[in-house]
């Protein structure tokens, strides 16, 4: 039950700060969920060892959960390989961001509620890591989805966080409806939910097919194919990710705790717990691949001009996202989990640098109003610095000297290579021209913020980020609702200690996680350390070109040149450059127009159904025929029968008379006599 505790103490905390937070006061639902949170860490650093490194491997039961005929589903916690990365990387991140939140919200009256939501969120994804069946892993991932809604959505009162909030859930609903019929799925084809029950049987059904829809399809192709959409949902993929970017209307340690290391990565997770599925279907793996290249390239085309600091981050993780999944569909899924857990740390790093800046900045995200901030926050510039070098896996081929990001993402495009396959070979060439537009548009962001001149109290970008332009409804909003400008530069100082300590332990990460892990992760014990939790390729894949390792290092050289040239050497140009407007910067600036293009397809028509079913079906027809009409008559037939009531004598005799008449008249009709 030690193992357990991992999962549960999370969720008390949370119940005792939800609950109880008004009582106890905000510092101490503060103390009580962030110690919580390091005590699970703590444990989770134990399970690492005993699970990972020792080989073992916990089942544990903690209650009958659905008895119903045939189906069985209990709620037992996993403990294996992928569970003991997943739980080091959840609890790690989460700790820091509760820990970092502590200075970061100081001056939010409503802290208690935003810590009880911190905590529900890393129970739910604690339970979707731990899970020993779909049905307990479904539980976790829409525990996830609730809780990311009330963390996007924390600032109630902003409308725009609202929006933000209500997007990312229904947009999430629309993954996780090809989730359930997956689930459903493997429950028609394999008689239960089990994990290790489902890959086992899994072999005996290569090539069989059955009816899907009125058509016979293969059945493993179709499973993991319905069970992908669910993971580019979570995980905001092409098609599945306009959610995301708008999430940075959430604070920012929020987006450290669902854009770095858990809840996108949940897809990520699901792919690779399902590998034994998923390396038995090369349709869908194929189709995984082509999905996870072009995000790649999608996201990183995107984050070329943003100006918001989050929002740049933001698509940044879009794009890693999509490296793993690509890794995965070549069945690289080790490379896929060992850039998911690198990328946890400098990704986290990031946000958390970005978070420093913007308390800094007096909550101001627009880097055209930074510049020349290196000298008055110097730390906050290291962590970045360190975060951005591990992002853009600056490495040494051959000698294997990296940071993090050099050894997990230059695994997954040699290992796109080294499929020699079409698909792979598509996925090669994104993944290389992405890691170019990766080292520009973090190389951009890092020099605009804290390189050139001091540029917050300029009036032009003052007004310029206001004006009724053509990507007006572009521009950032504040992150907080309280409408700050930026400071004076003598103004700008390092955010307190509280918030750069996580920055200090996530850049340790960064610089070391690489070095110290290739060898269990993918390297020569790669078997030894996933052993059957996770499908790893057999075989060697021989020497890779020399073009082949040096091209990662030779774009995120020619990326940095660029941004060094346009927004260092050449300050003006940039500004010319998007005054031009020309139809390529604003196709990426409106980020291909996926979320126009929505807005017309299923935004519109579905306020006009909605609006025509209100005022037409509801409100003529049903309430108008129902019991609207019925009322309506009632006072019809009222207002008719006071009129009788005239106080006449003769009104009544006439009345009494014609009653007499109708009486006498039905009587003969019905053949009887008056």
């Amino acid at each position: 039950m030690l193992y357990a505790a991992i999962v549960f103490l999370p969720i008390i905390a949370s119940a005792i700060a939800g609950l109880f937070g008004r009582i106890i006061g905000a510092r101490l639902s503060e103390l009580i969920t962030t110690v919580a949170l390091f005590t699970s860490l703590a444990l989770s650093v134990v399970a690492f060892f005993d699970v990972a490194i020792e080989g073992h491997k916990y089942i544990i039961p903690i209650l009958a959960w659905i008895h119903s005929g045939s189906f069985v589903a209990d709620w037992t916690v996993r403990i294996d390989t992928i569970t003991a990365v997943m739980l080091v990387v959840v609890t790690g991140v989460s700790s820091l961001v509760h820990l970092y939140s502590i200075g970061y919200m100081h001056e939010d009256p409503h802290r208690q509620r935003f810590f009880s939501y911190l905590s529900l969120f890393t129970f739910a994804m604690l339970m979707l890591v731990t899970a020993n069946n779909f049905l307990q892993l479904f539980f976790g991932w829409e525990g996830v989805g609730l809780a990311s809604y009330l963390l996007i959505g924390f600032w109630y009162k902003k409308p725009s966080a609202n929006a933000a909030a209500i997007k990312a859930f229904v947009v999430n609903r629309v993954g996780d409806f090809g989730f359930a019929l997956g689930i459903f799925g493997v429950w028609y084809v394999f008689g239960t939910l089990d994990f290790d029950v489902v890959f086992a049987a899994a072999p005996s059904f290569v090539g069989k097919s059955f009816i899907f829809a009125g058509h016979s399809v293969d059945i493993l192709t179709c499973l993991c194919l319905l069970l992908f959409v669910g993971a580019m949902g979570k995980s905001a993929q092409l098609g599945l990710h306009t959610w995301l970017p708008d999430a940075m209307e959430g604070p920012t340690p929020v987006s450290a705790l669902i854009h770095a290391a858990t809840m996108v990565t949940a897809g990520v997770f699901l792919c690779c717990r399902c590998s034994p599925m998923f390396h038995l279907a090369p349709v869908a793996t194929d189709f995984v691949t082509i999905i996870g290249a072009t995000t790649a390239f999608f996201a990183a085309s995107v984050g070329l001009f943003q100006n918001d600091i989050k929002r740049v981050i933001a698509y940044s993780t879009c794009s890693q996202l999509g490296y793993m999944f690509a890794g995965a569909g070549v069945a690289a899924y080790d490379a896929a989990m060992f850039h998911l857990f690198t990328h946890a740390f400098f990704k986290a790093l990031l946000f958390l640098s970005a978070g420093a800046v913007i308390h800094s900045m007096h909550h101001e995200q627009d880097m055209r109003k930074m510049g020349g901030l290196a000298k008055a926050i110097p730390f906050t510039w290291a962590m970045m610095l360190i975060g951005n070098l591990a992002l853009t896996g600056v490495g040494i081929p051959y000698l294997g000297i990296g940071l993090a990001g050099f050894y997990s993402k230059d695994a997954i495009i040699n290992a796109t290579y080294a499929a020699h396959t079409g698909i792979g070979s598509y996925a090669f060439t994104l993944l290389i021209v992405s890691a170019g537009m990766t080292s520009f548009y973090s190389w951009r962001q890092f020099l605009m913020t804290f390189h050139g001149r001091y540029r917050g109290l300029d009036h032009d970008h003052h007004h310029a980020a206001h004006a009724h332009h053509d990507d007006a409804h572009d521009e950032p909003a504040a992150d907080d609702d309280h409408g700050h400008h930026a400071p004076k530069l003598e103004e700008v100082h390092e955010s307190p200690l509280v918030m750069l300590v996580p920055l200090g332990v996530l850049a340790f990460g960064a610089v070391f996680a690489g070095i110290a892990f290739t060898h269990f992760f993918i390297g020569e014990g790669a078997h030894e350390f996933w052993k059957a939790s996770l499908f790893v390729a057999g075989g060697e894949e021989g020497e890779l070109p020399v073009w082949v390792e040096l091209a990662p290092l030779v774009v995120t050289i020619i990326g940095f040149a660029i941004a060094f040239y346009y927004y260092i050497l050449h300050p003006s140009l940039p500004k010319k450059f998007a005054d031009r407007k020309g139809m390529l910067y604003l196709f990426l600036f409106n980020k291909w127009y996926f979320d126009e293009l929505y807005d017309f397809l299923f935004v519109k028509p579905a306020f006009f159904i909605g609006r025509f079913l209100w005022k037409k079906g509801d409100g003529m027809v049903i309430d108008g025929m129902g019991p609207d009409g019925i009322s309506a008559r009632v006072l019809d037939a009222a207002r008719g029968a006071v009129k009788l009531q005239s106080g006449y004598l003769y009104h009544y005799a006439l009345a009494m008379l014609l009653g007499v008449v109708a009486l006498a008249t039905w009587f003969l009709a019905m053949g009887g006599t008056p």
